[in-house]
């Protein structure tokens, strides 16, 4: 429908019935002026054959006729009809005429009533009047038939100006509707343009709801558009929200890194330059870190982002994790371990993408005091899964911390977006993501677990889905 408008497509849906209905009363009123032309001189032809039925006599044994002029006149108008007729008697004998004329079937008719046919006499198409009477004679009541005909060009011009009549008023009535459709079209879409406008003169930077009087149906469009506004309100005050504490995250370990640098340049003690350059190298580290998970989530939270998910299998990607992580767990005096199922457990999945939460979890467990952490696999249903006995999060506080910046433990030293990767790595895999308990008391631990849809063959083939962030 691209070029295509409203108003030209309301007018084009209304006009073609109209076009339809006007079809058929033209069509009517062409058959209404032929019946109309028909009847007209069918009464000619019946006073015409009544004129000369007046005139027969028996004279001599035999029918006579003394044809009065008038008779034939009456059927030749200005249009030059040619007028033939035909006295035939009881025995179907030509008694005069000037025209060899047929009979037509009178069976089942009363006497006085008249006969009409069209016929083509000589190559001449004609209309047929007959007319069966008797002898007004009380000595003789003898029957006979008069046929008399004229061609047609009388009855075509007067149905033809009957006709036009009709087309012209049709015409007229056709002008003044689609004038009257025109208006009530533009009329009725008024609010639909005003609405426009005030979109179109409406400054790009704001977000405010409309405010427009409308009719029923354009203000159930208003509302919707109000509240996709209101969204993109939300939207944009959480990537203000982000930006700002992205920002604010970043500033501290560059400001951190140019004080850093600052004091070792006013040194000569080339211990203290080595340990200035261990404090910014372990800055920059975590400085590194903190913009990789800036990118991860910026990336999750793309709603044109449309991964190609393939047959992953669960227990590989929990493997290549712990494989990954155990001798900075060892070094931080951490326990990682693996519990898994013997067989596969195979999802549609990314399998970085999967290694990436793994990797989140575990360091958040690290960071936040956690002393054995378990990567766990299930296959009924299929779910990948972190337990550590830290102190956990408490259960109020779970959807919080799914925010990026937000941190379980003020003291602590993460960046508070680990928990926000992982909630979008989910989301994008179409997995319900539980924070649970992980342990008991005194240190309840945390679960954080992934549960997929279903297990899938690895002859599957791959599917592309889309989320986005809440």
């Amino acid at each position: 429908m691209r070029g295509d408008s409203l108003h030209s497509r309301l007018l084009t849906w209304l006009l073609l019935p109209m076009l339809l209905v006007g079809t058929v009363v033209l069509w009517r009123a062409w058959l209404d002026a032929r019946q109309t032309a028909d009847r007209a001189f069918d009464r000619l032809l019946d006073a015409a054959t009544l004129a000369i039925a007046e005139q027969a006599q028996w004279q001599e044994d035999r029918l006579w006729l003394d044809l009065p002029p008038a008779a034939l006149e009456m059927l030749a108008t200005q249009h030059d009809e040619r007028v033939f007729y035909r006295l035939v008697d009881a025995r179907g004998d030509h008694v005069t005429g000037n025209a060899d004329l047929p009979g037509i079937d009178l069976s089942g008719r009363r006497a006085s009533d008249m006969g009409y046919a069209n016929i083509s006499w000589n190559g001449m198409p004609m209309r047929l009047g007959v007319r069966r009477s008797r002898l007004e004679d009380w000595r003789l009541r003898e029957p006979y038939e008069i046929r008399v005909a004229h061609t047609l060009e009388g009855r075509d011009a007067l149905s033809q100006e009957l006709f036009r009549q009709s087309l012209a008023y049709l015409l007229a009535v056709a002008v003044l509707s689609v004038a009257a459709l025109i208006v009530a079209i533009r009329l009725a879409l008024e609010p639909l343009t005003k609405l426009r406008r005030q979109i179109r003169s409406r400054d790009p930077r704001t977000l405010a709801p409309l405010e427009l009087a409308l009719p029923r149906e354009l203000a159930e469009l208003r509302d919707t558009v109000n509240e996709l506004l209101a969204r993109m309100r939300r939207v944009k005050a959480n990537q203000e929200r982000f930006i700002g504490d992205a920002s604010h995250q970043l500033r501290t370990p560059l400001a951190g890194l140019s004080a850093r640098a600052e004091l070792a340049l006013r040194q000569t003690d080339p211990q203290a330059w080595r340990t200035a350059l261990s404090a910014m190298h372990a800055t920059s580290q975590g400085a590194s870190r903190l913009a990789m998970q800036l990118l991860s989530l910026t990336r999750l939270d793309n709603p044109e982002y449309q991964p190609q998910l393939t047959p992953t299998g669960l227990v590989q990607v929990a493997r290549e994790a712990v494989m990954t992580h155990w001798q900075r767990c060892q070094r931080s005096g951490v326990d990682l371990g693996l519990d898994a199922p013997e067989g596969e457990v195979t999802v549609l999945a990314l399998d970085w993408q999967l290694g990436e939460a793994l990797a989140n979890l575990i360091d958040n467990a690290c960071r936040y005091g956690a002393r054995h952490v378990t990567i766990v696999v299930t296959d009924t249903p299929p779910t990948l899964s972190v337990v550590d006995d830290g102190p956990g999060i408490p259960s109020e506080r779970r959807l919080l911390a799914l925010r990026p910046f937000h941190r379980g433990q003020q003291s602590g030293e993460g960046s508070g977006l680990g928990l926000a990767i992982v909630d979008g790595i989910a989301r994008t895999h179409g997995a319900r993501l539980t924070l649970t308990d992980g342990g008991t008391a005194p240190s309840p631990g945390l679960s954080v677990s992934m549960e997929f849809q279903a297990t899938v063959t690895p002859d599957d083939p791959p599917v592309t889905t889309r989320h986005s962030l809440s």
